[in-house]
């Protein structure tokens, strides 16, 4: 564990060790599976506000995409001016091509901290006692591949969480493709100067990026403690809700009839 964190992921600590105290005279053994699920959806709770503004971000490069095509059709043989149009293209609709990459970033320190929390053996120089809590009788620091069989009780609680997680990321990457910048190949671009709107997105990388990258989750469970396991099944299940809102809440509403 990186000294930056150590003394983040150790106040977490013992704020989830306190809460698990408090869940065990009513949860009993799933006391910490509770807290875990309950600290992670508080502390996605109180991100809230910075995944809204990376969706509003990405919903306002999506909509803009076509102007952004039109102008570099129109400007490509002059860079120079097309930076000026896109720029004031941005500036009119209010939109910024980092505009949901940055709230974004601002998230990354946390959702770190809570992953190094349940996937570390010991935080603070002692026993991580989060992981000696169970769930449906397997330890939550116990591995996928270090079950006795795939059969098992152990094997198939995991395999039961890692289709889940493929499930929610799945769903997640189809909600994602609705408020993600369009992509197509940029028509008559010159050689030269990069093009801004490549800093949000490269044509087929970007498509391909976004159809890969939320399965990542799923290898990374696949090769993590249980808790861990339950928390990233968790803030994926917390992000497809709060996209699935985001979509519903920014829907275009239906025409209003006319009388003939």
């Amino acid at each position: 564990m990186s000294v930056l964190l150590g003394v983040p992921v150790g106040a977490a600590y013992h704020l989830v060790y306190a809460v698990t105290q408090l869940l065990t005279p009513v949860t009993g053994g799933l006391a910490a599976v509770a807290a875990i699920v309950l600290f992670t959806a508080a502390v996605r709770l109180l991100l809230c506000p910075l995944s809204l503004r990376a969706l509003r971000g990405q919903a306002a490069m999506s909509r803009l995409a076509p102007q952004v095509r039109a102008l570099r059709t129109r400007y490509g043989p002059q860079p120079e001016r097309f930076q000026r149009e896109l720029a004031a293209l941005y500036q009119r609709e209010g939109a910024s091509p980092f505009g949901s990459i940055l709230p974004l970033l601002a998230q990354w320190p946390f959702l770190s901290v809570m992953y190094l929390l349940f996937r570390s053996a010991t935080v603070d120089g002692a026993a991580n006692q989060l992981l000696s809590g169970q769930l449906f009788g397997v330890p939550l620091g116990a591995h996928w591949l270090s079950g006795a069989s795939l059969l098992s009780v152990h094997g198939a609680l995991f395999l039961a969480i890692l289709a889940i997680l493929a499930a929610l990321c799945g769903l997640s990457a189809r909600l994602a493709r609705t408020t993600a910048p369009a992509v197509a190949p940029a028509a008559g671009r010159p050689a030269g100067r990069p093009d801004p709107a490549d800093a949000l997105a490269s044509s087929k990388t970007a498509a391909l990026l976004a159809r890969v990258l939320p399965y990542l989750t799923v290898v990374i469970a696949a090769f993590a403690p249980l808790a861990a396991a339950v928390y990233l099944l968790t803030t994926v299940a917390w992000s497809l809700a709060e996209r699935r809102f985001f979509v519903r809440r920014t829907a275009a509403p239906p025409p209003p009839h006319t009388a003939a």
